[in-house]
């Protein structure tokens, strides 16, 4: 009986081996090609920064969210790992911030850390969107003197929920029409309001200024004027990258508190400070 069986047995053996053989091919390609397309994102993330392309880094951002998880992506989440280097050490519960080398504390000082809330009410119902600080290993990806704020999609639903307004977006080439017969539009560089008999008037920018019109909350394209802010982030930033950095604040009551959508907001005395003896490349810890 044995012997009749025993081809029937290296029938079933081999066609185990087939679909083992085939499910470790399926799983291979699949890694292949999450691999080739985290590679090919880092690349065109790379040629974006490399031709200081930061409206379209923020309009990238914008519409896909972070892309790559630079947190699940670090090299490790122990101090030690920074060998001799200095390195910046955020604890969120604290809400405090070192930059040490080895044991030695080089400064200290009180942050703000993200909110944690996690949704905004918005007139057309619910959105959501993360207000963490991120937990794990970044690196400072770039210094910035006097850096502008491009206000995300969040900053204009939460202004629009406080005013009881709607939300509309200004795409470049297609002008809104408004109830007194003058258009909003895109000129070079800046939005603008175009009445009736020709003239064009560009909107202020800057936080507290939004433009409003017809009831609604407009708005503007990534790219212009209007889309930036000076003064919110204070007057330096250290780059985290992933839309998140160490940068100053307009609101310097907030620092102690859990007041931010996230970035690690320092006094403007203290992020100048630390702005001087930050190089690129520094590992940051936060946890």
């Amino acid at each position: 009986m044995s012997t009749l069986l025993k081809p029937f047995r290296d029938n079933a053996a081999f066609a185990w081996s087939i679909i083992a053989a085939t499910v470790f091919l399926l799983v291979g390609s699949t890694l292949l090609l999450a691999s080739t397309g985290d590679l090919r994102y880092q690349r065109d993330m790379s040629r974006i920064v490399f031709n200081h392309n930061y409206d379209l880094l923020e309009q990238l951002k914008a519409q896909t969210g972070p892309a790559s998880d630079s947190l699940a992506t670090t090299l490790a989440t122990n101090p030690d790992s920074a060998g001799d280097r200095p390195y910046i050490v955020v604890s969120i519960a604290d809400r405090r911030l070192w930059y040490k080398k080895g044991d030695s504390t080089l400064f200290t000082t009180q942050v703000a850390v993200g909110t944690g809330r996690t949704t905004i009410e918005t007139p057309g119902g619910r959105k959501e969107f993360k207000f963490d600080t991120p937990r794990g290993r970044l690196v400072v990806q770039r210094k910035e003197m006097g850096p502008q704020w491009v206000p995300p999609e969040w900053h204009f639903l939460e202004v629009a929920k406080k005013k009881k307004l709607k939300v509309v977006n200004l795409v470049r080439g297609t002008p809104l029409q408004l109830k007194d017969g003058g258009l909003i539009t895109v000129a070079g560089n800046n939005v603008v309001h175009q009445y009736p008999d020709g003239r064009t008037v560009p909107y202020e920018y800057t936080e507290g200024r939004e433009i409003i019109a017809d009831g609604n909350i407009i708005v503007p394209p990534f790219g212009t004027n209007q889309r930036r802010y000076d003064g919110v982030l204070g007057t330096h930033r250290l780059d985290l990258g992933d839309g998140y950095g160490l940068h100053g604040t307009n609101e310097p009551n907030s620092i102690g508190r859990a007041a931010s959508h996230g970035c690690v907001r320092l006094r403007n005395e203290d992020i100048a400070y630390l702005f001087a003896m930050v190089d690129v490349g520094t590992p940051v810890f936060i946890y």
